[in-house]
């Protein structure tokens, strides 16, 4: 069995040692490093190359939504599930737009979090069903009204099958190389397909098409 490798990354020795004690007791998981700032998190995601970094938002030395998006950009390979103590739209909205695979809520139980990190492995995004619900209604995404516009004037029967296959994988949380390989195509292609995907839909960020597609009901195909 393939463990999935964890880097921790927050300020608090003693949340990351609780943490790490939860993690490693599982049979499936193991936490390769830790980091107390932003600039370590990336820094040993760079050289460790984790599977999931379980990252804070609040850090010294560059915060997590900071180091979110470096981490994306120097270690791309590494999925990032935020763990965090906001119970915010906001934040939620910025880690979703960065590219974050995930956010759990530290005051979530260790199942949650355990699920959501295996969810995230296997590809997927994992939000609480609150947070869901907030994306679903709208409150979650500042471009609700051009989504909903887009939906409205019929901007799923715009794209052709192709287009409506990469939708729904991006909406799913996989990376552009896990999509190129699983529909045979370039990374280049499926790039194109998203830029062309926003351009017919009026949408401008990552978050605003996974809202249009758990609208327009495109993660239940397939």
């Amino acid at each position: 069995m393939k463990l999935i490798r964890i880097l921790l990354a927050d300020d608090h020795a003693v949340l990351r040692a609780g943490l790490k004690a939860l993690l490693n007791a599982e049979p499936d998981m193991t936490v390769v490093g830790e980091a107390a700032d932003g600039e370590a998190c990336v820094r040993q995601a760079t050289m460790l190359r984790p599977d999931i970094v379980l990252l804070d938002i609040n850090m010294p030395r560059c915060n997590g939504l900071e180091a979110l998006a470096r981490l994306r950009a120097e270690a791309p390979e590494s999925r990032v599930l935020v763990l965090t103590m906001h119970d915010d739209v906001g934040y939620l909205r910025q880690v979703l737009a960065a590219g974050g695979a995930g956010y759990v809520l530290k005051q979530a139980a260790s199942e949650e979090l355990l699920s959501a990190i295996r969810a995230v492995r296997d590809g997927g995004i994992y939000l609480h069903p609150r947070h869901t619900k907030a994306l679903l209604e709208g409150t979650l995404d500042r471009e609700h009204g051009r989504a909903a516009a887009s939906d409205e004037k019929g901007g799923l029967a715009l794209l052709s099958e192709r287009e409506r296959q990469v939708l729904r994988l991006v909406a799913l949380g996989y990376r552009n190389s896990e999509i190129a390989e699983m529909l045979c195509l370039s990374v280049k292609t499926v790039e194109t397909y998203k830029t062309r995907l926003m351009e017919k839909l009026g949408l401008r960020s990552r978050a605003a098409l996974v809202r249009f597609a758990l609208e327009a009901g495109v993660l239940e195909e397939g």
